[in-house]
């Protein structure tokens, strides 16, 4: 499975923002070992349900750690008997968009 998720303190710090506590809530995704690409919205890591979820628990419990409140927004894609999908739907859609019509599409 496919989970993005994105999770931030209730709180932003003086300037408003919120990078050190998710750095935090990263840093535990990232050693994890489970594939994982973090962009400027979400956090996707890919893998079976058990280990995806222990880890966004854990990335969550991190910024409970220096905040009362947490913020998590999450969505899956469950598709067993898959793997590799990290970087297989990007290819696949990169494929597709240099494939027939490109052209008219650009």
């Amino acid at each position: 499975m496919l989970v993005a998720f994105s999770v931030a303190p209730g709180t932003a710090g003086p300037d408003g923002s919120v990078h050190d506590a998710v750095a935090k809530a990263v840093r535990i995704v990232r050693e994890s070992g489970l594939p994982n690409r973090t962009d400027a919205m979400f956090t996707t890591i890919e893998g079976e349900w058990d280990e995806v979820m222990a880890v966004v628990r854990a990335a969550t419990d991190a910024i409970l750690e220096i905040s009362p409140r947490a913020s998590l927004v999450l969505k899956a894609d469950i598709r067993p008997g898959w793997s590799g999908e990290l970087g297989g739907k990007v290819e696949r859609l990169e494929r597709a968009l240099e494939g027939p019509g490109a052209e008219e599409d650009r």
